[in-house]
């Protein structure tokens, strides 16, 4: 997919967004060779999305060996609305707790709560992991102007009868 066809899509209303929900599901090859789904929170943000865990998380190792990842953020309602990403992801330790984790945490976190957890994140973690994933291919169902090709030619098959 060439950085046009990428950027038109991330840039579409749905895509958009999906982008700033709370949790995606991210996929990546485990040290062992199998394949991991972990519900995940993240920030949208300069064109990449951002993950951010405890260094001695299992991902972090997974990932330094194959930094290959798949990422789907969707809607439970209907017309279901399906945001697939793959990318690259980039690793760095950094020490306390990032601003975008806190950014990115405001999702989920009732306004009221939010002083109190912050203060508990800031003195649970002395480093975290950012992990920077960079979109090189995207593709959005919205069962409105785009479904999965083989529901497509169903459709197709269904109208010739």
């Amino acid at each position: 997919m060439n950085a046009t066809e990428l950027a038109e899509i991330l840039g579409r209303d749905y895509s958009q967004q999906l982008l700033q929900s709370a949790i995606a599901r991210v996929a990546y090859t485990g040290l062992d060779g199998d394949p991991r789904v972990i519900p995940i929170g993240f920030l949208w943000t300069d064109g990449t999305i951002k993950l951010y865990t405890a260094p001695k998380a299992p991902k972090v190792k997974a990932l330094q060996a194959n930094p290959r990842v798949a990422i789907t953020i969707d809607t439970a309602g209907m017309p279901p609305r399906i945001l697939l990403i793959r990318g690259a992801a980039a690793l760095e330790t950094v020490d306390g707790v990032p601003d975008g984790y806190i950014e990115a945490s405001r999702i989920g976190i009732p306004a009221e709560m939010m002083a109190d957890w912050e203060a508990g994140v800031r003195a649970l973690y002395q480093q975290m992991v950012v992990i920077t994933v960079t979109p090189d291919w995207a593709k959005l169902l919205d069962f409105e102007t785009t479904i999965p090709q083989a529901v497509a030619e169903l459709v197709g098959q269904q109208s010739a009868r």
